[in-house]
């Protein structure tokens, strides 16, 4: 069954579409980013009235009359009817935000296509509890909104945090650098260089790093060679970088893989790190013969892409194409706080994976659910059925992240109890042996007001939210102005202390500016 976003959905016994997400499988989007103090506004004050998940044997989803049965892991479950599921597949992403930022501080709107408000959430990161080994705990919260009846439910994902100094496997990363023309502008071939050599001094002395330029055609500078004792050369070779003619991003991305898979290492996080503005304009421009070979190295060798976009004009659709079929994420980039962020932060994070073709199904009531609609994670759609069907992909998590997902929820008239129930699905990176977890809340936990006091985490949640989709021509229920939402981020800033949050506010006030 398709399922399409951008309406609310009606929940009964009639009621034919559902809203999903896309899965990676498909054409979709990827990223990552936060300071700690943005990432944890009101840490250990936040809304308390969801609950969160267990150990990996999961509770069945409730069935239309809101009962349960425990179901041994690898058994086949219930399930509820299908009008009252919402599947789709994880997404680290926060790209869409970081252009979006940059787009309006440029004194231009993003292009509403470019918007996806999940990577605007997922650009923050709440303090959900994490598990104590890999894969995932489940925390479900929410709280009532200014529309009559309507509700937000918050279902957040949280990851064990990497451990800097404690053991883990090391890295193959083939880094693939865009030096076409378009990479001289300020901001772009630079801060890749920048980047490049802070994180050589980052990695571990058995990790391992291959280097491939391209611009009309690929070259190879740089084979896969051990961090230890090369540290010097790989600096020399990233300063001397020079931009040049036009962009071969096939070649590029070929040539790249080619590289990874010559140097690929056995118990390695084998990636590809791709750094451009993703504007292709010479050779296949066309992403699918791209896509098709990511697809054949990610399959085969278990390589996946990460996508760093850069530049004023990016190409955001194309960068994001190409993360998904390789089953990784993409950022962007604009200045060297966002690059340290990246490449200092994130990317080492990055190497230690906690879960593979990760997703989750969330089961509303109909008891209590009359109508409900998922914000963002259109393009991340999976089918209902093929949730546990490990051969459909899902996303890629590493250590340390976080992944929320934000629900407009109507609740009948007069009606309590079990309000719905999160579950996540996931294959350990190294055994693929599947493994689940699930989370639930009931109708009470929705007694406060989003912008009641204690609600500052949800409140980010729901200010990104509300703001991605009002960028996009959406129309929530209970979403304030842009004004309003600009006044509500200030305040948060004010409270958290929080540089991000503040310049949250800022692109608030930006777009408001620009549509009046």
């Amino acid at each position: 069954m398709n399922r399409r976003q951008g309406r609310v959905f009606v929940a009964g016994l009639l009621v034919t579409g559902l809203l999903l997400t896309g899965c990676s499988s498909g054409d979709a989007h990827r990223s990552k980013t936060s300071d700690s103090a943005a990432q944890n506004p009101g840490a250990g004050g936040g809304h308390t009235g969801g609950t969160t998940g267990g150990g990996s044997a999961s509770r069945a989803p409730a069935a239309p009359d809101g009962s349960r049965d425990e179901v041994a892991e690898g058994e086949q479950r219930p399930a509820p009817a299908p009008d009252y599921l919402s599947t789709f597949a994880l997404d680290v992403d926060t790209a869409s935000y970081g252009y979006a930022r940059r787009t309006l501080a440029d004194g231009r709107l993003p292009s509403p296509d470019t918007v996806r408000p999940e990577e605007f959430v997922n650009s923050f990161r709440p303090d959900y509890k994490r598990p104590e080994g890999d894969g995932f705990s489940v925390t479900v919260d929410g709280a009532r909104t200014t529309a009559e009846g309507w509700s937000l439910v918050r279902v957040g994902l949280a990851t064990r945090a990497a451990d800097r100094t404690g053991p883990r496997p090391p890295a193959a990363l083939t880094f693939v650098v865009d030096i076409s023309g378009s990479m001289s502008e300020t901001g772009r071939l630079d801060l890749v260089k920048e980047s490049l050599g802070v994180l050589a001094g980052q990695l571990r002395d058995d990790d391992s790093i291959a280097l491939v330029t391209f611009s009309d055609e690929a070259e190879t500078r740089l084979p896969m060679t051990r961090v230890g004792g090369a540290r010097d050369r790989i600096r020399e070779v990233v300063n001397g970088l020079e931009t040049t003619s036009s962009t071969n991003v096939e070649a590029g991305v070929r040539t790249g893989y080619d590289v990874a898979v010559e140097g690929r290492r056995k118990g390695a996080t084998n990636r590809v790190v791709l750094l451009s503005d993703a504007l292709a304009n010479t050779g296949d421009t066309d992403a699918e013969s791209i896509l098709r070979r990511i697809e054949e190295s990610r399959r085969s060798y278990g390589i996946t892409l990460f996508g760093v976009g850069v530049g004023s004009d990016y190409g955001d659709a194309f960068m994001e194409q190409l993360a998904d079929k390789g089953d990784g994420h993409t950022t962007y980039v604009s200045d060297s706080a966002q690059a340290g962020k990246v490449f200092v932060d994130q990317l080492p994070a990055h190497i230690e994976l906690r879960a593979r073709d990760a997703k989750a199904q969330v089961a509303f009531d109909p008891q209590t659910v009359e109508k409900f609609q998922l914000i963002g994670y259109e393009n991340r759609e999976v089918a209902d059925e093929d949730f546990r069907n490990d051969r459909v992909d899902g996303g890629e998590v590493g250590a340390g992240h976080t992944v929320t997902a934000l629900y407009a929820v109507k609740v009948r008239s007069g009606r309590s109890g079990h309000l719905a129930t999160a579950t996540v699905r996931w294959l350990d990176p190294a055994t693929r042996a599947p493994h689940e977890r699930t989370g639930a809340v009931e109708t009470g936990a929705l007694a406060g007001s989003v912008w009641g006091g204690g609600h500052d985490s949800l409140q980010l949640t729901a200010i990104a939210a509300y703001f991605a989709d009002r960028l996009r021509g959406g129309e929530l229920p209970g979403a304030p102005s842009y004004a309003d939402l600009a006044s509500k981020a200030g305040a948060l800033a004010e409270r958290a202390e929080s540089k991000a949050v503040r310049e949250l506010a800022a692109a608030i006030r930006q777009a408001d500016e620009l549509r009046s």
